[in-house]
């Protein structure tokens, strides 16, 4: 009888336990920085996720847009070098290689550097969560680029608000081994209508929306990626053929390219990456662009 009345308590322990621990949710992760240079943030349980082979391009075939790639460059190596650098919204024209920049250009001073320079993606949906973040990446001995790639804000979208006061808000302000970089078609992460509709329905039109146009000033440095001419164009095609080594005529190839932007509708970095597979496919010729 005794034992029997033990085992009922013992039995509803474990269930009022494993109760406790539904409520609680999964446990943090242990985060091991020494497992890569790329890690991407799942803020369920506080994990970084390492990113053993990043999709990223070598620096040397981003092609176009020298002036923004060599101001984000010396950013980041001052960074790196525990100097004063600025947040930065790289926004502007799709396709043009904002984020391929990002992801180059920290592989790029890391190496040079030798410094322990981590990128830290962070999903558009989960900004709401980089007061925690940040957090977690203040204790750490390495200097840390949050990356958030695509970012813009939708009509009742509170989440901005995080990213203000983790950008240089809040009494602690963002630590000194952080700096964020975001990429958006939108220098002002907002949609225009957005804007408009909230001057024409407040009192104070030019109040309505300072708060979130302010959002972009928390970013010292903006660098515009603009639609490419026809030359820069074909001098992206050019680097890609030379890289690669392709065997072919160049005459050719050029009228291939060109033909190939007016299908899509558009001049840019990515249309310019496609052509170079389709042609390198045709060819039997593998392409890593990370070397």
């Amino acid at each position: 009888m005794a034992e029997d009345v033990n085992n009922a308590i013992l039995a509803e322990l474990r269930r009022l336990t494993d109760a406790i621990d539904r409520l609680a949710g999964p446990a943090p992760a242990i985060n091991d920085w020494d497992a890569a240079d790329c890690f991407v943030w799942s803020p369920a349980r506080q994990h970084l996720q390492p990113i053993a082979r990043p999709n990223r391009v070598a620096l040397k075939l981003i092609r176009g847009v020298d002036r923004v790639r060599d101001i984000l460059h010396e950013n980041t190596v001052r960074f790196a070098e525990g100097y004063a650098a600025n947040n930065v919204l790289l926004w502007g024209a799709r396709g043009m290689g904002k984020s391929s920049l990002v992801k180059a250009v920290h592989e790029d001073v890391r190496r040079e550097s030798g410094v322990s320079l981590k990128l830290v993606e962070v999903h558009r949906e989960d900004i709401a969560s980089l007061p925690t973040l940040l957090d977690l990446l203040k204790d750490t001995p390495h200097r840390v680029i949050v990356f958030c790639d695509d970012l813009s804000f939708d009509h009742d979208d509170t989440a901005y608000k995080s990213l203000k006061a983790a950008l240089d808000g809040g009494v602690e302000g963002r630590p000194d081994n952080v700096l964020f970089y975001a990429t958006s078609n939108r220098r002002h992460l907002l949609p225009r209508h957005m804007m408009e509709n909230e001057q024409s329905t407040a009192i104070n039109p030019s109040e309505a929306v300072e708060e979130k146009v302010s959002l972009s000033d928390r970013f010292g440095l903006w660098l515009g990626f603009h639609k490419c001419s026809q030359d820069d164009y074909l001098t992206m095609i050019d680097g890609y053929a030379d890289h690669f080594k392709l065997p072919v005529d160049r005459e050719k190839m050029h009228a291939e390219a060109l033909e190939w932007a007016t299908t899509r509708g558009a001049r840019s970095g990515r249309v310019a990456w496609q052509y170079i597979q389709d042609l390198a496919g045709r060819m039997r010729i593998a392409l890593d662009r990370a070397q």
